[in-house]
């Protein structure tokens, strides 16, 4: 039986590929189609870049967070997860990051995908239509049964945390 993709469904690109490649949905946002779907810029990268589908130019003050759109909804296989980072570059020369970083797109999420973008720098910053402002990793994920006991082994490090370690 052959089911047929939903209006606006592309398949992802053959850009990179990899005898690990797994096969996901995506659709474009009605008015994001100028938009490149996300795309591994070098042969080894291990994120796709995100692109901005803001309509205006965005400009965040110094402190300033806003959602940014990226134009696209996906559909990852059973035991997938997407995590949305922000760009090393962005981040050194500017301080443009991602709160709740790394984000998490459940293999059940089908909305659109939107950033949670902060300005960490001392400038304004601008973000333009199609501005590569993020990367998404697709990786497997495991699920936890957890198995209650009224101790648990004893370690070095015990219950050591926060710079336990040393600086």
């Amino acid at each position: 039986m052959s089911r047929k993709a939903p209006v606006g469904a592309r398949r992802p690109s053959k850009a990179r590929p990899s005898n690990n490649a797994i096969e996901a949905l995506i659709s474009t946002e009605a008015g994001c189609e100028d938009l490149p779907l996300p795309a591994y810029e070098t042969e080894h990268a291990a994120g796709m870049d995100l692109r901005a589908a803001v309509r205006e130019p965005l400009t965040l003050a110094p402190g300033e967070r806003a959602f940014v759109p990226v134009g696209i909804r996906i559909a990852l296989p059973e035991g997938f997860e997407a995590q949305i980072r922000p760009r090393s570059g962005l981040a050194t020369r500017h301080g443009i990051t991602m709160l709740n970083t790394p984000g998490t797109i459940d293999a059940d999420y089908r909305g659109e995908i939107r950033l949670i973008v902060i300005n960490l720098g001392q400038e304004p910053y601008t973000i333009q239509r199609g501005d590569r402002i993020a990367q998404m990793i697709v990786a497997p994920v495991s699920r936890v049964r957890w198995r209650p006991v009224q101790t648990l082994d004893a370690t070095t490090r015990g219950d050591g945390g926060f710079g336990h370690s040393g600086k």
